[in-house]
C-alpha cells in the first residue's frame, strides 16, 4: 500500500521543470521509519536535516511543519517509510543558487516491505564504483546519489542484498544505502565520514546504544583487511535498524555474534 505523496503540503506527484533538485540535485532528504503511528528518531533526523540545511545555504522548513505534513502522508498507515525531500525548488538556467529560493518539499509515505527484506544475515559485496572524496559533502544526505546507482547496478543476484563501497584512497566507508560496523575483539568500530559516505541517524543510534551498554566504540578508518580480521559485521539504517552480514562474497563468513545481537536488542528496544 502505498500512503500520500505531498508537494508543499497539497497532494500531488509533479514538481516543477525548473526545480533544482531534479535539474542539479541541489537538495536534501531523509527517509524515516514509522511504528504504532510515530516517526522514530524524528530529532536525530530534523539535526542531521538541519546541519544539511546549514552547508547547502537552504532555508531549514519548521519541525513543525515538517511532523505535520508526514503524519499528513502517513494517514492510514500505522508504520511503514516516511520520505521527507527538500529541494532549492525552481530556479533560473545556470548553477548559481537564486538570492531567495522558494523551496520545494516533497512528503512520500509507503508501507512497510516484508519482513525479510529488512531482517536477518545478509551476504554483501565489495563494490567496484568507489565514493568520490569531497568533505564539503560529507555526511549529509543529499540528493545527488549518482555513485550508489552505479553501484547497485554492479550485480543481480538475489543473494546479494548490499554493495560496501570504498572510497577512492580505499577505506570502506559504507554500504550503498547503510553504515556498517565490525566487531574486533569486543571492540566495535565504524568508518568515519569524513570525506564521504553518509553519517546515518541509526549509526548515532548505535554508537549511544554501545556506549551505554560498556562496549568500546571508535569511529575510524576502515580497510578490507580489517573487515577479514573482524569477529562480526552488521550493517545499519533506520528503516532496517541493525542488520548482520553473513557473508562479503569472496572475502569473509561469520557466525551470529554476541555484540551485533546484544545492540539489535538495544536498539529494537528504544524504538529501533
Amino acid at each position: 500500500m502505498t500512503g500520500r505523496r505531498l508537494v508543499n503540503g497539497l497532494e500531488s506527484s509533479a514538481v516543477a521543470a525548473d526545480d533544482r533538485g531534479l535539474q542539479y540535485g541541489d537538495g536534501l532528504f531523509e527517509t524515516m521509519l514509522v511504528g504504532e503511528g510515530r516517526i522514530r528518531h524524528l530529532e536525530l533526523h530534523l539535526a542531521r536535516l538541519e546541519e544539511g540545511c546549514r552547508k547547502l545555504a537552504l532555508p531549514m522548513p519548521s519541525a513543525v511543519l515538517i511532523r505535520d505534513e508526514c503524519e499528513r502522508a502517513m494517514e492510514g498507515l500505522r508504520s511503514g517509510v516516511v520520505k521527507f525531500i527538500l529541494t532549492r525548488g525552481p530556479g533560473p538556467r545556470g548553477y548559481r543558487p537564486p538570492a531567495e529560493p522558494a523551496i520545494t518539499r516533497i512528503v512520500m509515505a509507503s508501507a512497510p516491505r516484508p519482513r525479510s527484506e529488512t531482517h536477518g544475515p545478509v551476504t554483501v559485496r565489495l563494490c567496484r564504483t568507489r565514493l568520490g572524496l569531497n568533505p564539503a559533502l560529507a555526511g549529509l544526505k543529499h540528493l545527488n546519489r549518482l555513485e550508489q546507482v552505479m553501484a547497485c547496478a554492479e550485480w543481480d543476484d538475489p543473494r546479494i542484498a548490499e554493495g560496501l563501497m570504498l572510497s577512492t584512497d580505499g577505506r570502506v566507508v559504507c554500504a550503498t544505502a547503510a553504515n556498517v560496523f565490525v566487531v574486533t575483539e569486543g571492540r566495535l568500530v565504524t568508518p568515519a565520514i569524513r570525506d564521504c559516505g553518509v553519517a546515518g541517524v541509526m549509526r548515532e543510534v548505535v554508537l549511544r546504544a554501545a556506549r551505554q551498554a560498556g562496549i568500546p566504540a571508535e569511529v575510524q578508518d576502515v580497510y578490507p583487511d580489517d573487515l577479514e580480521q573482524a569477529q562480526e559485521a552488521f550493517l545499519t539504517n533506520a528503516v532496517i535498524g541493525v542488520r548482520p552480514i553473513e557473508e562479503v562474497v569472496g572475502l569473509r563468513r561469520w557466525a551470529d555474534g554476541e555484540v551485533t545481537r546484544t545492540l539489535s536488542a538495544l536498539v529494537t528496544g528504544g524504538g529501533g
